[in-house]
């Protein structure tokens, strides 16, 4: 059994394995803490996240299943990749991956950004997302705080916390504000990858602004400022709304006439201008797909078709409907960390696991009705029916 060395940080307590040294706080949010730490194996520094409360209740449980599931699943260079996690004596989940100097949001705030890397990180936000969507999933919470960047230039996307797959129904209240599709604003009872799209358009125009180009104080207030820009939705976007106070409230709407964006974006080039106006658009099935952002003139200095993949196979959403108790969950998320070193290999082709860290085994004190070593590697959640187990870094000048 790997030893475990406690650390109290910001007020709570952290249990990481003694292959990690010297943590330090860099970031605190409401899923998690997230610590600078020296890899003593592979000598490189990484992030260590500790889960918050991962099985206080079936939703965060579950929630908690489907970040590590599709970390281990989705690997790619304009993705944050997990490289080790563990369940500690506290029964904290902890993922540990790869360091990143700085995010967008933090580099946005201390300068503005010249034109070469505004093209640059939009070229890699798009390549990462032609991916995750070619796997079945939207990430749904795209922003410059969950695009992390290191002093190469090299952009990952991170936080899988809300990501989903494309489905008839889905909630609708996800994804910071300034960034949230019209589509979700509209309480649409459908949406799908193009709700990333139009986190991009305002992502690529916050980084040539230098501010956020929707910055509402409410959900009214956001809309307000769309339409003031883009002009009012069409009538056949009006009509997909599901809820009459709804699309009442939109008709009642101030009449607005679309501004030019070069009037916003007077510094801007051309390409950039006409990539966000195939982006910024209230209709999503006119909107940009990251294929096509790829493929604009505005990417043509770093466009690549060979160079940009698309997933070996989609994602495997099947736990997504069942309605499990939390202890089923967390027997789930056991399942998932076992798997993950009982691999060899990781999905899609990537470098093998080291296999000189120290062995994972399930602490089987907190399970004494269950014989861990007959659990399989990995669950099918609709099994579970008949089975009885619970009835500031710097960009290079």
């Amino acid at each position: 059994m790997a030893e475990f060395i406690r650390s109290e940080i910001l007020g709570t307590t952290f249990e990481t394995t003694s292959r990690y040294a010297n943590l330090q706080p860099v970031g605190l949010g409401t899923a998690g803490i997230v610590c600078s730490a020296y890899d003593l194996i592979s000598e490189q520094a990484v992030a260590v996240k500790k889960m918050m409360k991962p099985f206080d209740s079936t939703a965060i449980a579950k929630r908690t299943y489907r970040e590590v599931k599709l970390l281990k699943h989705l690997r790619h260079d304009n993705l944050i990749n997990m490289s080790d996690i563990f369940i500690s004596p506290l029964e904290d989940v902890y993922l540990v991956t790869e360091l990143l100097g700085t995010d967008l949001h933090r580099l946005l705030s201390a300068k503005p950004l010249e034109g070469k890397f505004v093209q640059y990180f939009t070229y890699q936000i798009l390549r990462g997302l032609k991916y995750i969507h070619s796997a079945g999933v939207i990430h749904r919470d795209l922003k410059p705080g969950n695009i992390l960047i290191n002093e190469n230039c090299d952009l990952k996307i991170c936080d899988f916390g809300l990501a989903r797959l494309q489905e008839p129904q889905m909630t609708g209240y996800v994804s910071t504000r300034y960034y949230r599709a019209p589509e979700i604003m509209l309480t649409w009872q459908r949406y799908g990858k193009k709700v990333d799209m139009w986190s991009v358009g305002c992502i690529v125009a916050e980084m040539l602004l230098g501010r956020p180009l929707f910055p509402g104080t409410d959900h009214i207030n956001q809309f307000y400022l769309i339409t003031e820009l883009l002009g009012n939705p069409p009538d056949e976007v009006i009509e997909r709304i599901t809820t009459k106070n709804t699309r009442r409230m939109m008709q009642s709407l101030q009449k607005f006439k679309p501004k030019p964006l070069r009037e916003v974006f007077p510094a801007a080039d051309d390409e950039a201008i006409n990539l966000l106006e195939k982006l910024l658009v209230f209709d999503p099935d006119q909107r940009y797909s990251a294929e096509q952002g790829l493929k604009h003139p505005y990417m043509a200095p770093y466009h690549d078709p060979m160079d940009e993949p698309v997933a070996t196979e989609k994602f495997d959403w099947s736990f997504n409907d069942a309605e499990l108790p939390k202890e089923t969950w967390k027997i789930m998320i056991y399942s998932e960390v076992l798997d993950f070193f009982q691999m060899g290999t990781l999905p899609n082709d990537t470098q093998p696991i080291d296999q000189t860290q120290p062995q994972f085994q399930l602490p089987t004190d907190l399970f004494p009705d269950i014989d861990l070593q007959e659990l399989p590697a990995t669950i099918d959640p609709t099994t579970f029916a008949q089975m009885d187990f619970f009835a500031d870094g710097q960009l290079p000048v």
